[in-house]
Order: structure tokens, then sequence, then C-alpha cells
């Protein structure tokens, strides 16, 4: 079914029938490391000419436990982000948490994003409507996709309809998520476009204890099945060195696998558009 196009920057946009690749690290480690694994990424976009947007946190205050590592914080993380921008004339994705974050967040950043436990969240959701910026929405894992009917109304009643819906999977018992592909082809249905997350609807929250666990050699597997039914994007966190990644260890693709995961998924996408998929 055909769906609204939301215009971001640098010629990418979802909705427009081109598969957006979303795709970076959990969190901001370092400059240095947002800098190069960005490089690296924009690199691979380019030789395989897609549309990628670069995403980092600059703060998870989702975290399990009150050790976790959260990141470098507002100031200090947008102005890495800023910088990756600049440097590889790339869009960038960020995550707010609070009202007040909104505004700064989208000075820098070209689509905002809800973190899934705050879709319901209506002052934080209707601040990121008024930025005017792209407004990705991650569903709650406790919300049925019907539901982002009501998430969009609120983001729409600010005038902004640069609207985008993410599924990360639903909670399935204590500790586990399920990635139900009916989710997507409802919140489709809607009339926004749609993107999977790959990585976290793999994960298991609180699984370790005091972190979430997860097994991301599914993720492959999920996004490949995302694509097949029909989505306009795929979100992918992303690492170097998975096992020593700061937040989201346990899911994160190896960058050494992205090229070949993104050359599948192009060629499922090609293959489902014209006989009659969701896009």
């Amino acid at each position: 079914m055909k769906v609204r196009k939301v215009e971001v920057d640098k010629g990418v946009a979802f909705g427009g029938g081109r598969l957006v690749f979303i795709a970076g690290p959990c969190v901001i480690e370092s400059r240095a490391m947002a800098l190069d694994l960005a490089r690296r990424l924009v690199e691979t976009a380019s030789r395989l000419g897609v549309d990628f947007i670069f995403k980092a946190s600059f703060d998870k205050a989702n975290r399990t436990s009150i050790d976790s590592f959260r990141g470098p914080g507002i100031d200090k993380g947008l102005d890495i982000l800023a910088e990756v921008r600049a440097t590889f004339d790339v869009p960038v994705l960020t995550d707010v948490h609070e009202p007040w974050q909104c505004a700064r967040a989208a000075a820098v950043c070209d689509v905002i994003q809800i973190p899934a436990f705050l879709a319901r969240q209506t002052d934080l959701v209707v601040a990121a409507g008024e930025t005017g910026a792209v407004v990705n929405v991650k569903k709650g894992q406790f919300m049925a996709p019907e539901d982002m009917a009501n998430v969009a109304a609120k983001i729409a009643s600010t005038g902004n309809r640069r609207i985008v819906f993410c599924e990360r999977g639903a909670s399935f018992g204590y500790r586990n998520l399920v990635a139900d592909m009916r989710s997507l082809v409802i919140m489709r249905e809607l009339g926004y476009p749609v993107v999977f997350d790959a990585t976290h609807s793999v994960q298991r929250p609180g699984g370790l204890g005091k972190g979430s666990g997860g097994d991301g050699r599914f993720a492959p597997a999920l996004a490949r099945a995302a694509v097949a039914t029909g989505v306009d994007g795929v979100f992918m966190e992303t690492h170097v060195n998975p096992r020593r990644a700061l937040s989201d260890a346990a899911n994160a693709i190896a960058f050494r696998d992205v090229e070949a995961l993104w050359k599948s998924l192009l060629a499922i996408d090609a293959a489902a558009s014209p006989s009659g998929g969701a896009r």
C-alpha cells in the first residue's frame, strides 16, 4: 500500500520506494569510535549506492543498572553527531528521553527518535513533533501496532506529519521479545513508513541481571523476513567488535558482516516489491 513519503535530507526519504538503512553504535563510546564507524558505514553505503542514516545515542537513559555506561551526555554527544554529519555529509539520528532535549537534538540531527519505553509519553512526542524534524517512534514492547495511530495523532497535532514507525519486538513473557511480522503490515496501513529494528528485536531485556542480553545471530534472519514482508527501512546496531561494545553487546551486528547483509536485503527488496509486496 502507499504510505506518506517522509523526506529526510541528502536525498534520503522513507516511503519513497527505496530501502533506507539506519545503522551505527548503540551509544557513542568516544568521538574517535563514532567517527571511525561512521566512515566505515558511509563508505559501505556509497559502494552499494544505498540510502543511509547514521545513528548513535548521546545518552542511554533506559539502562538496566545504575552502573551501566550511558554515553557522553547531550552536550558532547551532539557535538560529535554534528561532526559526523558535517564530515561525512550524512543524515544522523539520535534518541531523546525528555521534552527539553527535543529542540536541541533537532538542531543537529535530521531524525529524532522516541524510545519504545516512552512511546506513550504525550509531552515527549508532542515536543518532538514541534521541532519539525522527522520523528521515528519505536513502538512500545507493550503496545499493539494499532495503538501507534494515537501516537501519530499526538505528533500530527503539532502540524508535523514527518512520522516514521519502528517495530522492535513485543514482550513475550519475562525477558524475551518476539517480532510479529503482522505488525509491519498493520502499522503501514496507518499511512506512515515503517522501519524494522533488527537488533533490538532479538534483545532479552534485563536478561543478564544487571544488563540486557540477547542473541544477535538471529537479527539478520529477522531483517530478511521484515524486508520480504515489506518495510521502508531497516535499523541495526553495529560495532567493529561487538563483544567489547559498552551497550547491547549481545545484539549488535559485527561491522564486517554489514555489507553482505545489506546486499541480501537489497536483493530481497528488489524481488518482493514488484510482486505486490507491502512497498
